[in-house]
């Protein structure tokens, strides 16, 4: 399948005439839980002539390349992707720190150097409280629940205290996660999820994990007053993410 996907990135460059710097898995498979029927969520930017960036017409920014049971790629242009690093979009730093890469550029790094330091912790909270809260209300209120659901609401909630511990973004797999301090019940609750899940299909329904339930719960009331509590801390200069894009659009 990696061949596969590295073939479908030589064409999307080709027929759309872009360079991509980055391409990522950005799913379960890079959380490191996917499921044996689980698709591949592939995510890249991109840059374009710089030609294209002096349109009067701005060119899309957005490349929609694929949607299917197996495959879903898309992309951002650099432009783009620069702009959501200066309001601390968490889903750019979990595509930049993915440790599942199908092509990454040597200058990809010094274009992540500049976008990490646009993190905003603030951000970060709501962007994990918000997805997980989300999961919690419209896919964990029933008796019977789909299990690959609790993972996409603990993952976010442990993300959350990996923000407010070390104030950077919080590693892609979900075993890096597990390392913060948890206790021993829970702990024991998502290690036997883990195996479940790697075996069952994710459409399918199982009663509901009192521990895992609860710690949701109770952790929804805290992350939400946290992000609430905290200051702004968005980074404000727009100079070192300009002088960033004025370099690299012509690196096409």
């Amino acid at each position: 399948m990696k061949d596969i996907i590295i073939e479908k990135l030589k064409e999307i460059e080709s027929k759309e005439n872009v360079k991509i710097l980055l391409a990522v898995e950005s799913g379960s498979r890079a959380w490191g839980f996917a499921s044996p029927d689980s698709d591949y969520d592939v995510r890249f930017i991109y840059v374009r002539p710089m030609t294209e960036y002096l349109r009067l017409d701005d060119p899309k920014d957005v490349i929609e390349w694929q949607l299917d049971d197996v495959l879903d790629i898309n992309g951002w242009d650099l432009k783009k992707a620069l702009i959501q690093f200066k309001k601390g979009n968490a889903t750019l730093f979990e595509w930049s720190n993915s440790p599942v890469v199908y092509k990454k550029v040597p200058e990809w790094e010094e274009i992540y150097y500049i976008g990490r330091k646009y993190f905003s912790a603030k951000t970060g909270l709501h962007h994990y409280y918000g997805t997980a809260k989300n999961t919690y209300v419209n896919y964990l209120q029933e008796e019977q629940v789909k299990y690959k659901k609790y993972f996409y609401a603990l993952r976010p909630l442990l993300a959350c205290r990996y923000i407010k511990t070390y104030n950077c973004p919080p590693p892609v797999l979900f075993d890096e996660l597990l390392k913060l301090s948890l206790p021993d019940d829970l702990r024991k609750g998502i290690n036997e999820l883990l195996e479940i899940k790697k075996v069952t299909d994710e459409k399918t329904l199982n009663p509901q994990i009192p521990v895992i339930q609860d710690f949701i719960a109770s952790e929804l009331d805290v992350w939400k007053a946290e992000a609430e509590a905290l200051k702004d801390d968005h980074n404000n200069d727009w100079k070192p993410i300009n002088d960033c894009f004025m370099r690299f659009m012509t690196f096409h």
